[in-house]
């Protein structure tokens, strides 16, 4: 059994998916210079709609190998629907992918996974992560 990409998912009002490696597990197994994270802060649109919620913002973050062609080794979500969202992301990391097929695949839009698949922004860049308007 391979526990490390055992999909997790804490259900709380801001629910949080998990598949892979920390940040911190990642580093200290592939060191600083040999990870990409890319994140994204976002809005969800179900929450967008409502007052109460609309000021909440969930997160996305993906870390990558660089020494290994940026294959994926960790992804975390925080909004809606978690384990929905980190139970397709399972099966890819269980299977190995990079980053690159991230970018090569179409999200489904107006879905919270869709953020995943779209990220742009690394932490290395400094750039705001907050995600615009659609």
């Amino acid at each position: 059994m391979d526990y490390q990409n055992v999909c997790t998912t804490v259900f709380t009002p801001l629910e949080y998916g998990t598949v892979g490696l920390s940040e911190e597990d990642a580093i200290e197994k592939f060191e600083t210079e040999n990870i990409e994270i890319y994140h994204k802060s976002f809005v969800p649109l179900e929450w967008s709609i409502s007052e109460k919620r609309s000021h909440h913002d969930g997160f996305c973050k993906v870390i990558c190998d660089k020494s290994d062609n940026m294959r994926v080794v960790g992804i975390h979500y925080l909004g809606p629907n978690a384990g929905e969202v980190m139970q397709g992301f399972g099966v890819a990391m269980k299977k190995s992918f990079t980053f690159k097929d991230l970018e090569d695949t179409v999200g489904i839009h107006p879905t919270t996974a869709e953020e995943i698949v779209t990220l742009s922004i690394t932490k290395s860049s400094g750039e705001d992560a907050a995600a615009g308007g659609c």
